[in-house]
């Protein structure tokens, strides 16, 4: 049995004159969680649809559990549960609907349906709201709801494409629990994701890529170590300071020199940096509130690789550069298939579950 839950090696996938994927090669070990970052139109949503079958990859393979996901698509879907970058839920239906939807869709008899939404509204704290219709439920709760959709099917490996964004840090903590959880209980899962210190908490393994390529792999450990080191951090007590400060340090450790907030940033090539910062300001005058050496955050080593910060809180952006196949696009499909589910299957609702 292959060390890899999920792999894919040289995959490419084109829409019309752009390469969203231009031989993407990953794997993502049994029972983690491979974090795969990149910018806006990196090409990241592109690869978690075609890892979930809902597109067809040009060139490479990609392979889910061992099984190629175009030669064995229905075994792959079997498998795997899928969590877009917006909440799948039908608004109109209660939390018990939903997921007994879902799971009559899939073909659970109808106890066996119903036992299992109980289940999972209990696992994911939504018992007490499970006869509400889903409009009244906070946004968290939409997200929990719609991640407990995509484990009706008991699936040994997520996805996860930006399955916090627009949560607020209480819920998005919540959600990281659960995924926890999930993952302690053997699961796999692939999550995309523009928050970075979501991926430095969750991710045993994080892949970059950038323009569809990749350029940086490795634990978030060891992308600190190779790409950021450490980094300078102080304050000076008088904010009318901050300009004369920045240049100063700016002089010593280079361009990269940062002013974040009343606090200037510095990366740390050599170790002379910080003693000779410090007899620089003492011989300006310059009182010094904070000073502090720490290791790079993954949100400096993303800005090293890829020349900009991350940009959370929006959409992904595959779809709007990797969408043009014709077929709606990147985050409207990428819901996955299971809200269009619950869209098509209002007539099977009626006729199959309305009843139960």
């Amino acid at each position: 049995m292959t060390t890899y839950a999920i792999e894919a090696e040289g995959l490419v996938k084109r829409f019309k004159e752009t390469e969203a994927l231009a031989g993407v090669d990953l794997g993502a070990r049994r029972g983690s969680v491979l974090g795969l970052l990149g910018p806006n139109g990196a090409g990241k949503t592109t690869a978690v649809r075609i890892f979930a079958t809902l597109l067809r990859p040009d060139g490479g393979s990609a392979r889910v559990a061992g099984h190629d996901v175009v030669r064995e698509a229905g075994v792959v879907r079997a498998m795997v549960g899928l969590t877009g970058q917006y909440a799948a839920v039908d608004e109109n239906l209660t939390g018990t609907e939903n997921l007994l939807l879902i799971g009559r869709l899939l073909g659970l008899p109808r106890p066996e349906a119903r036992a299992r939404a109980a289940e999972l509204l209990e696992r994911f704290q939504l018992a007490d709201a499970a006869g509400r219709a889903t409009k009244t439920y906070s946004g968290g709760m939409r997200r929990r709801l719609d991640l407990a959709a995509s484990l009706v099917g008991r699936p040994s490996i997520l996805f996860l494409d930006e399955p916090t964004t627009g949560l607020d840090p209480h819920s998005r903590g919540e959600l990281w629990d659960l995924l926890r959880g999930l993952v302690a209980d053997g699961a796999t899962a692939l999550l995309t994701t523009q928050y970075l210190n979501e991926a430095d908490v969750l991710a045993d393994d994080i892949v970059v890529i950038d323009k569809g390529r990749v350029i940086a792999e490795g634990t978030p450990d060891q992308l600190k170590s190779q790409v950021g080191g450490q980094v300078l951090e102080l304050r000076p007590v008088r904010a009318d300071d901050l300009a004369r400060v920045h240049a100063l340090v700016a002089e010593a450790a280079g361009p990269q020199t940062q002013i974040e907030g009343e606090t200037i940033t510095a990366p740390v090539k050599d170790p002379q940096l910080m003693p000779a910062v410090v007899r620089t300001l003492d011989r300006e005058g310059i009182a010094v509130g904070e000073l502090a050496l720490r290791r790079s955050s993954l949100d400096e080593v993303f800005l090293a690789l890829t020349g900009h910060r991350a940009e959370p809180g929006g959409p992904e952006g595959d779809g709007d550069t990797d969408g043009g196949d014709g077929d709606g696009g990147g985050e409207a499909d990428g819901d996955g298939g299971r809200g269009a589910a619950v869209r098509d299957g209002e007539g099977e609702w009626e006729k199959a579950v309305s009843r139960s």
